[in-house]
């Protein structure tokens, strides 16, 4: 039973520069409640209850975030305002959540590498976190993990991305071995829409075997003289069996500006507190913007 995770929260957000610059762009909020958040309750919502998460500098609000805060309990308790105070005393006890600091941004695989004792070989999980997977009931996560639990190999979520958007991403080469899994011959970053094996594209969620970090030791670096995990992958699945799910749900990827607002109008759609008021207004200004 996979019980780790590592959340990879590092990188600057230049994209949401100037908010960025002295906000960690994982605490921007998705209506009320930060980005990071969300992606740990994911982890937590399917059977982790180790998390490792990589920060770098200026990102001391996301420690601050998951630890706990004496004085605004003590307040919300004088103001008798409880349903808050449960869901802040919730955050601080949510998982056993670690810190470790990586002191220069060499890429994905490089914060990767930093997990390794952390996850003292024990397979683990990896999100990404600026990314929101909705499941549709069940956690992306723990649908990685199920594959997991039947293949005994990495895992790789997979969307469906359109043709002339592939490349955008990493995408797997491989064959279907069910409806949603398929077997994976190689994995390709960033292929031209003409070349392309597929248009399933890796998708900020992994399950991975120890060995993986075998693999980060050996390549060198790669695009912007980074660590690519998409490069220790390529050199895995020469040697091990590897996997993709097309996992059922949908991926929100807030790491542009246009993401981020159609993120938080679905997410305020959602919210039972303001999910009227929301869709009352966004009526009342599709018709202002018609006339």
């Amino acid at each position: 039973m996979i019980k780790k995770a590592v959340i990879p929260a590092a990188g600057y957000g230049t994209r949401f520069l100037p908010a960025t610059k002295s906000q960690p762009k994982e605490m921007i909020p998705i209506v009320d409640t930060p980005v990071i958040q969300y992606v740990v309750e994911e982890a937590v919502e399917s059977g982790i209850t180790d998390i490792l998460m990589i920060i770098g500098r200026g990102k001391r609000a996301i420690e601050e975030h998951f630890d706990r805060s004496a004085e605004l309990e003590e307040t919300l308790t004088e103001k008798n305002n409880l349903e808050m105070l449960g869901k802040i005393r919730k955050i601080s006890r949510i998982a056993n959540i670690h810190f470790i600091w990586q002191k220069e941004m060499r890429g994905l695989g490089d914060a990767i590498k930093l997990s390794r004792f952390h996850v003292n070989n024990e397979p683990f999980a990896i999100l990404l976190g600026d990314t929101l997977m909705d499941g549709c009931g069940v956690p992306v996560t723990k649908q990685l993990i199920d594959v997991y639990e039947k293949y005994h190999s990495p895992v790789i979520a997979l969307e469906e991305v359109k043709p002339e958007r592939v490349s955008r991403y990493g995408v797997i080469d491989g064959k279907p071995v069910t409806q949603t899994v398929y077997r994976a011959n190689n994995w390709i970053e960033k292929p031209s829409a003409e070349k392309a094996p597929s248009n399933l594209a890796v998708a900020s969620r992994y399950v991975f075997t120890p060995e993986i970090f075998t693999y980060l030791d050996r390549i060198g670096t790669g695009i912007n003289d980074e660590i690519q995990l998409t490069d220790a992958m390529k050199e895995m699945v020469k040697d091990h069996p590897m996997y993709g799910l097309k996992f059922k749900g949908k991926r929100y990827d807030i790491g542009d500006k246009l993401g981020f607002l159609k993120t938080n109008l679905i997410y305020a759609m959602k919210d039972p507190e303001v999910s009227d008021s929301v869709k009352e207004w966004m009526k009342e200004f599709v018709k202002e913007m018609e006339n």
